[in-house]
């Protein structure tokens, strides 16, 4: 496994163990139990996560959902440190960098944002950079359903256009921030937002991300 993905993988491990199975998330509807099991079916059972993105397989996600939840905890969470199964594409270096780094920081934040003593995590300059890079890469995907235009800026002026359209909003904040906001957690991204009052207010309530 790769740095980035390892590392995130790792602490998302962490702090679910530490919470605990009913401790909050800022999944909606989700506890740590729910987060976790998305984690495993999501490596495990490439035939029912299939459902996240097609209808057609919606049943089988919420199957396997059902029986992975049920599991205990603590084997939830020992799944994820470990890892995938080695046969499983996700067992690939390139590959796990590229589909984790990003869900497993997310999922991390979404874990430690949402119990009261959580503070501000300071990301490593290297980390950082990745994160913005995949955001460009994304920012159009995860835009899409943005009802005004929307413009991600970083600290020292790198921008990436995310949804075209009028009026326009930009949002700035360093790219941990930024990738929060964009994957539909915008009240707990500390990201900075000019527009018309409006066009914020629309944005900040939007259906964002995957």
């Amino acid at each position: 496994m790769s740095t980035h993905a390892k590392r995130e993988r790792l602490l998302l491990a962490d702090l679910l163990e530490a919470a605990g199975p009913e401790a909050p998330t800022l999944c909606t509807g989700w506890r740590c139990r729910e987060l976790a099991a998305h984690v495993v079916v999501r490596e495990r059972r490439p035939d029912a996560a299939g459902g996240l993105l097609l209808n057609v397989l919606k049943g089988r996600l919420d199957a396997a959902m059902a029986e992975y939840t049920a599991k205990p905890y603590e084997e939830l969470v020992q799944l994820i440190r470990t890892g995938p199964p080695r046969m499983s594409l996700y067992a690939l270096k390139q590959i796990d960098e590229a589909a984790n780094a990003v869900e497993f920081y997310v999922h991390a934040e979404d874990v430690r944002r949402a119990q009261p003593d959580w503070s501000p995590r300071e990301l490593d300059p290297v980390f950082s950079d990745a994160l913005w890079s995949r955001l460009e890469r994304m920012a159009r995907l995860t835009g899409r359903r943005s009802p005004v235009g929307l413009v991600l800026r970083r600290p020292n002026g790198q921008t990436a256009v995310a949804h075209k359209g009028a009026p326009v909003v930009t949002v700035t904040g360093e790219p941990g921030e930024l990738t929060l906001f964009c994957f539909g957690r915008q009240a707990a991204a500390a990201v900075t937002l000019e527009g018309e009052k409006e066009a914020v207010a629309k944005l900040t309530t939007a259906e964002l991300g995957l």
